[in-house]
Formats: C-alpha cells, structure tokens, sequence
C-alpha cells in the first residue's frame, strides 16, 4: 500500500510539471501568430539573415526528433530491466521530463521563429510539438504499455488515477 501511495505522489507531480512545461510556450506562441496575422499589430523586430531563421528551424526539428529518440531508447533500457515498478516509474519520470522541457524549448523557439521570420515552418513544427505533448503526456495506460506491465504491476498503475 506504502509503495502504491509512492506511485501516486510521484505521478502527480509528474503529472503537474508537465502540465506546467505545456503550458508556458503557448501564449508566447499565440501572440506570434497573432501578431503574424494582423494587419494593425507592429513591433519594431530586429531584420536577421534568413538563414538564422533556416538554421533555427533545423535546430526545431532536430530537438523534436531527438527528443522522441531520446525517449524510446530511454524506454527501452527500462523495459529490459529487472528493477523494480518503482525504479522504473522513476526512470520513467525521468525521461519524460526531460522530453518535456525538450518540448518545452521546442515551443518558445517555435514562438521566437515565427515571431521574427513569419515562416510557416515555425507554425508546422509548432503543431508537431502539439501532437507530441498530447501523445506524451503521462496517463497510467500509457505507461502500462510503454513498460509492457502486467499482471500486479500493471493493476497498481492504473490504480494511480483510482480515489481513495
């Protein structure tokens, strides 16, 4: 029971940090492209070189695709461990925050791209970075398929989200 109480704390504020991580770039987002989008908004922006904008849009994707190799190798080695459900739920923590604060970068350069280029590059990374924040983020069946749980393991992580 002790150790299912563990599991619980630690997904919570798991769960919360995510959250948090999400959340941040958004508005910063949002503003850029309203701002890219009206005709009355004017900011006196710094003119760079396209290519700052290109390197930066390379840099974009390549932090999306690392942070998904990241994860899945990362996932991996957990899953051909022998350790226990609750060193592997930290593992698990682990490496999903890291994924997140990825995302969370990923979003901000996203926001400052679009900001100063005006490229539709930004705003298509932007809505990959929002297909792997919802694909990602932690729920007990997600986990349970990621680790491949069964039997008590598994009954305990999705006991996670179970009221007491």
């Amino acid at each position: 029971m002790e150790k299912l109480i563990n599991i619980k704390a630690r997904f919570r504020v798991l769960e919360r940090n995510v959250l948090i991580l999400t959340g941040l770039p958004l508005p910063a987002f949002a503003f850029a492209y309203l701002y890219t989008n009206s005709p009355n908004m004017r900011l006196d922006l710094p003119v760079l070189p396209e290519m700052v904008g290109s390197v930066l849009l390379s840099v974009v994707f390549a932090l999306l695709v690392l942070q998904w190799l990241n994860f899945h190798q990362g996932m991996k080695r957990n899953r051909k461990s022998d350790l226990p459900l609750e060193d592997k739920m930290a593992r698990y923590e682990t490496l999903t925050i890291q994924r997140f604060w990825k995302l969370f970068f990923v979003g901000f350069a996203c926001a400052v791209g679009l900001l100063l280029f005006q490229s539709a590059g930004f705003t298509l990374a932007y809505a990959v970075t929002l297909v792997y924040v919802s694909l990602g983020k932690p729920t007990p069946d997600r986990i349970a398929k990621l680790l491949r749980l069964k039997g008590e393991e598994k009954d305990m992580v999705y006991a996670i989200n179970q009221r007491e």
